[in-house]
């Protein structure tokens, strides 16, 4: 099975709390990616990041003194513009990547979303390190990174990893 992973493609990272243009100005090729994607029956897995109230008691919450993505929330929502359908798979990840996957059983896995230079990058190491023979492709135009020279430096660190990255 080939699985399209759609990372972390909520509000508070497009255009809430810690939203940018770059991440706005990719919304239409996600959606476009993820109907091209159903259409071909690939799985579709949607990643949401997901923090407790206490955000800024936690480590991570010290370090980005940003409170976002809190479960429950209108920012910890996928974007309105994005469709999960029913047979969609949706994963809550307390961090940056989520340590289960493992548990699918897919061939190959292309990924999307945001952020290109913390989420996206982290899944695709963590799926290349449990699966050293997956193909695993990054779509550049459907990611965005916290700044345009970290999303290029994030899509040449994971070239270097053996994960295909294309526009």
């Amino acid at each position: 099975m080939k699985a399209l992973i759609v990372v972390d493609m909520q509000k508070d990272f497009v255009d809430g709390a810690l939203g940018t243009k770059e991440a706005e100005a990719i919304v239409e090729n996600v959606k476009k990616k993820i109907e091209d994607c159903r259409r071909a029956g690939m799985q579709i897995i949607f990643t949401r990041d997901t923090h407790p109230e206490n955000y800024l008691e936690t480590y991570e919450g010290k370090h980005l003194p940003v409170t976002h993505c809190v479960e429950g929330t209108e920012g910890w929502a996928i974007d309105s513009r994005l469709t999960v359908d029913e047979k969609d798979i949706v994963v809550n990840k307390p961090t940056f990547g989520y340590l289960g996957w493992n548990t699918y059983d897919f061939e190959e896995v292309e990924i999307i979303g945001l952020c290109t230079d913390i989420c996206v990058i982290s899944n695709a190491l963590i799926i290349r390190a449990m699966n050293p023979e997956m193909d695993i492709t990054v779509t550049a135009n459907c990611c965005a990174g916290v700044t345009p020279e970290t999303h290029n430096a994030a899509l040449a660190t994971m070239k270097m990893c053996q994960i295909q990255v294309v526009e």
